[in-house]
C-alpha cells in the first residue's frame, strides 16, 4: 500500500464517486479504479458499493477512511515540520478568529507579531466557532482565538482572557456620552440592531437580557459584525457587543447599565497532541503576554 492508494481512496469517498475523483485527481477513472482494486485486495476487503448509482463507502470503508483521513493528518503535520525554521526567519501561520475579535483584536495582534517576526507569511480567517474547531481538527488551521471551552475532544484550549459585553451606540443616538448606569426598564425601551441568533455573542447577550427580565425590542439583525457597526453609527440604535470595541475613533460610547454585564472566556484553540510550529507557539506566547522560551 502507497502514500498514493490513501489520497485516491479519500477523493473517491469525498466526491461520491470515480469519475469526478479521477477529474479532481487529474488521473483517468480505469487508473483510479485500478488503484482502488489493489487497496482492496492488499486489505482483503471492499471499500466501496459499487452497485448503486452512487458509490459508497462499506461498513469496512468507513472505518478505513476514517483512519486514512488521521494518518493523511499527521503526515502533513510532520511535513510543516520538517520545514519549520526554529528562529522565526521565515514560516507561514494559520491564524482563525470569530468575528467579534476581528472588529478589535486582530488589528493590535498582528502588528506586533508582525513588527517581532517579519519573515512569517499570516494567513488569517474569520471564522465561526464550528468552521474553527474543524479547520483545527484537519489540519488546515494551525491556531485559533475562539471562545471557552472547545466542544471537540481533538481540541485544545487555553484560557488567554474574559471578555466583557456592553451596549453601546452611536453619536447620533440620544445616549451618546451618558455616564449614568440605565435601569432594566431603560434598557427595555431601546431599540437594538444586534448579530443573528446563530453568534455565539447573540446567545450571550440573549442570555443576559433574560437575567434581567427584559424582553429587547430588537428591530434589526444582521451577520456581520462589520455591518451591525456601520448600522449603529449610522443609526440611533443601541447593539451589544465586546466593550473594547466601543471606542472614540470608532464613534461608539458604551452605556453602563445596571446589573452585572455578561461576560465569557476567550482562550487560544490548537490541535491537541499535534505539532505546533515556532511560529504558532509565538503568537501564542504573544497573546498570553508568555517569555519566549
Amino acid at each position: 500500500m502507497l502514500l498514493r492508494h490513501l489520497r485516491y481512496l479519500l477523493a473517491v469517498a469525498d466526491h461520491g464517486g470515480f469519475t469526478r475523483a479521477a477529474e479532481a485527481l487529474h488521473v483517468s477513472q480505469p487508473t483510479l479504479s485500478q488503484q482502488i482494486r489493489q487497496l482492496e485486495d492488499s486489505l482483503g476487503v471492499t471499500l466501496f458499493d459499487r452497485t448503486s448509482r452512487t458509490v459508497r463507502p462499506t461498513d469496512a470503508g468507513l472505518a478505513y477512511i476514517e483512519c486514512a483521513r488521521r494518518v493523511l493528518v499527521e503526515l502533513e503535520a510532520g511535513k510543516r515540520a520538517l520545514h519549520d525554521v526554529k528562529d522565526l526567519t521565515r514560516g507561514t501561520l494559520r491564524l482563525a478568529m470569530t468575528p467579534t475579535f476581528m472588529a478589535y483584536l486582530v488589528g493590535p495582534l498582528v502588528r506586533d507579531f508582525a513588527a517581532r517576526f517579519p519573515g512569517i507569511h499570516l494567513e488569517i480567517f474569520e471564522l465561526s466557532m464550528d468552521d474553527i474547531e474543524a479547520g483545527l481538527s484537519d489540519d488546515s488551521l494551525d491556531i485559533a482565538i475562539a471562545f471557552a471551552p472547545a466542544r471537540h475532544p481533538d481540541i485544545e484550549c487555553l484560557p488567554a482572557f474574559v471578555e466583557t459585553l456592553g451596549i453601546m451606540v452611536g453619536r447620533g443616538h440620544p445616549l451618546y456620552g451618558r455616564e449614568s448606569p440605565l435601569s432594566p426598564d431603560e434598557v427595555a425601551q431601546l431599540e437594538f440592531a444586534l448579530l443573528a441568533p446563530g453568534f455565539i455573542t447573540r446567545q450571550s447577550t440573549d442570555e443576559y437580557f433574560r437575567r434581567q427580565g427584559i424582553t429587547p425590542r430588537v428591530q434589526i439583525e444582521v451577520n456581520s459584525v462589520s455591518t451591525l457597526l456601520e448600522v449603529i453609527r449610522h443609526a440611533p440604535m443601541a447593539t451589544m457587543l465586546p466593550e473594547a470595541i466601543a471606542t472614540l475613533d470608532r464613534g461608539l460610547h458604551k452605556v453602563r447599565a445596571e446589573g452585572e454585564a455578561p461576560q465569557r472566556g476567550a482562550a487560544v484553540l490548537r490541535r491537541r497532541n499535534n505539532y505546533h510550529s515556532a511560529a504558532s507557539v509565538a503568537f501564542m506566547n504573544l497573546l498570553l503576554g508568555t517569555p519566549d522560551a
